[in-house]
């Protein structure tokens, strides 16, 4: 008799026997309490990749039933790396890293594998689309890493990467990248939509049936997001942007993270032996000059994560072209420096409606925090009435409309930090538990300029 898509059986999990109703006694093998009701689908793909139409039912369970897992991540072996995972990779995870071209994704994932696979108990699988055997073997010599216990598979074709995973089980899978696979179930030519909504999901559904981890590089547009299909990020636990400044400082945190934080950020310098986490960052985004500070500059310490970083934010002011007015910022976003100079433009009638605007990060690290606008706005002032701040000086709070310089959290750690860098004249308001110290941007202005 033909099954019909949609119907109801019943097949024991000791002997594979079926019948269409359920019964306490297998006939075939007479073990008890085996049956167990499926559906038949013809339409259903299995992690494989093949038709499947015999799938197990799910039904729903109490959640007070359920265990958590316990020991569930898997250490990089690169601190900083592991730092933006959430403590290392999370077993049954997907995750996605994307960077520009030659940034340094193939050559982490290399070494990460090399740490892994010096544990004789971790199967690791490297596999390329856009590289040889040997050009990876030639990378690795470079690098001075260990691959005796690496398996790599240079293909394109998603079934061969599929056979490869089925028959070695690795815990820890690399795709280099998801653009260059293809499956002929959904065409032939790699990285369209369909190919790398139904390639990733095939790779994302074999992971999650084992105690595996994958992790998948991706190419990213002229902007800086994910090339492809925003459901890609969607599919997977984990989205790591991949970035670098003007030097050999490359920057790695996490967009999406279901397993951990996402404001932790790695930070490693590219040398001829492959990435080298920053140990000091704390100091790494400072000029250090041995002339007096010039106007337009103002340190001030920030939070990623759990770490505090003293940075240097510069601003320069200069008369706008044509009358029209306009705001250079790369680093800070060109609203909250707008607001910042309308601020200072009402409550301290300095006019910056006819300037042209530039503000940067030295170091080339984004900011985002509430706690950069009192050092923006002293910048801003500073650069404008051409008053250097004075030196061993440092600026943190939040700016509100009314022209009040707010407190922030972590104020004792922001302190200390800049204590332990020779930043001995810190101006931030102070809060208490019974009350807050709330102050004005005049006397902000006031404390910080030499006047």
């Amino acid at each position: 008799m033909t099954k019909k898509s949609g119907s109801v059986m019943y097949k024991c999990s000791n002997c594979g026997y079926t019948q269409p109703r359920w019964l306490g006694r297998c006939p075939n093998c007479e073990e008890w309490n085996s049956l167990e009701e499926i559906i038949i689908d013809k339409y259903a793909i299995s992690p494989a990749g093949k038709g499947n139409e015999e799938v197990i039912k799910q039904k729903p369970i109490n959640l007070n039933t359920v265990k958590a897992q316990g020991n569930t991540r898997v250490s990089t072996g690169i601190n900083e790396f592991d730092r933006v995972l959430g403590g290392g990779a999370t077993k049954c995870s997907a995750i996605l890293l994307g960077g520009d071209p030659g940034i340094g994704k193939s050559t982490l994932l290399l070494q990460t594998l090399s740490n892994i696979s010096n544990d004789k108990n971790q199967k690791v699988l490297y596999i390329s689309g856009e590289e040889s055997a040997a050009q990876i073997k030639e990378r690795t010599e470079r690098l001075e890493l260990s691959v005796n216990n690496i398996q790599i598979l240079c293909t394109s074709r998603l079934e061969d990467s599929l056979d490869a995973l089925d028959s070695l089980s690795p815990s820890f899978v690399i795709i280099d990248s998801i653009q260059t696979i293809y499956s002929a179930e959904a065409g032939l030519i790699p990285g369209t939509v369909n190919q790398l909504k139904y390639c990733a999901n095939e790779f994302i559904s074999w992971v999650k049936e084992r105690d595996s981890v994958l992790i998948m590089t991706a190419h990213v547009t002229k902007e800086g997001s994910i090339a492809g299909p925003k459901s890609l990020e969607h599919m997977v636990d984990t989205v790591i942007s991949f970035e670098r400044n003007s030097d050999d400082i490359r920057f790695l945190h996490a967009q999406k993270n279901r397993f951990g934080s996402v404001d932790e950020i790695g930070i490693f310098s590219m040398t001829e032996k492959g990435l080298i986490p920053v140990k000091d960052p704390a100091s790494l985004f400072l000029t250090k000059r041995k002339i007096s500070q010039p106007a337009g500059v103002i340190c001030t310490p920030v939070f990623e994560g759990t770490r505090v970083f003293l940075v240097e934010i510069q601003a320069l002011t200069v008369p706008a072209k044509a009358s029209v007015s306009r705001i250079y910022s790369e680093k800070i976003d060109n609203g909250r420096v707008a607001r910042i100079a309308a601020v200072i433009e009402k409550r301290c009638g300095l006019i910056f409606s006819d300037q042209d605007i530039y503000v940067n990060v030295a170091g080339g690290i984004k900011l985002s925090e509430s706690s950069i606008d009192a050092a923006i706005a002293a910048a801003l002032y500073s650069a404008r009435t051409d008053l250097a701040i004075k030196g061993e000086t440092t600026v943190f709070g939040e700016l509100s409309l009314a022209g009040e310089i707010r407190p922030v959290t972590k104020t004792k750690q922001r302190i200390n930090a800049s204590l332990s860098l020779g930043f001995n004249n810190i101006i931030c308001p102070e809060k208490t538990n019974e009350s807050e110290q709330i102050l004005d941007i005049k006397q902000l202005v006031k404390t910080i300029l030499n006047k």
